[in-house]
């Protein structure tokens, strides 16, 4: 089955799901962090299936490949600003399952998918750098 659209990679679905959990989560963050932790989740949420969008549409495996990894390390920031708000005192009231849950998620679907498309479409004699 042919892929037509980045819309329809599950991954890309699941992440969509995190940004709306983290905005659901980050709303009812203190006031004091609307600038701070709040802003800088939802950014790195959103750069997420952003990442996985842009890098489909570029055409070129090398390309999607790096947009792929992007992705992940936007989900590596998010998840140590996750880590970052559960010890501190003015969050304890807050519930991080469902967003680490879906985030785990979404970052194991990414080095997975990011592995496979490298291996997957390999040119030979390349100069993708062969690793």
């Amino acid at each position: 089955m042919k892929i037509s659209s980045y819309k329809e990679l599950i991954v890309w679905q699941k992440a969509m799901d995190l940004v709306r959990e983290i905005y659901l989560l980050t709303e009812k963050f203190p006031k004091d962090e609307i600038y701070g932790l709040a802003s800088q989740m939802q950014r790195a949420a959103v750069a997420i299936p952003s990442n996985i969008a842009e890098g489909y549409l570029r055409g070129h495996r090398k390309e999607y490949i790096q947009f792929l990894l992007i992705a992940l390390g936007s989900a590596a920031e998010l998840e140590t600003q996750i880590l970052i708000c559960k010890p501190v005192s003015k969050f304890n009231r807050l519930d991080f399952a469902k967003a680490e849950s879906l985030l785990t998620e979404v970052m194991k679907m990414l080095y997975v998918m990011s592995k496979r498309v490298k291996n997957t479409y390999k040119v030979g004699g390349g100069g993708d750098g062969g690793s």
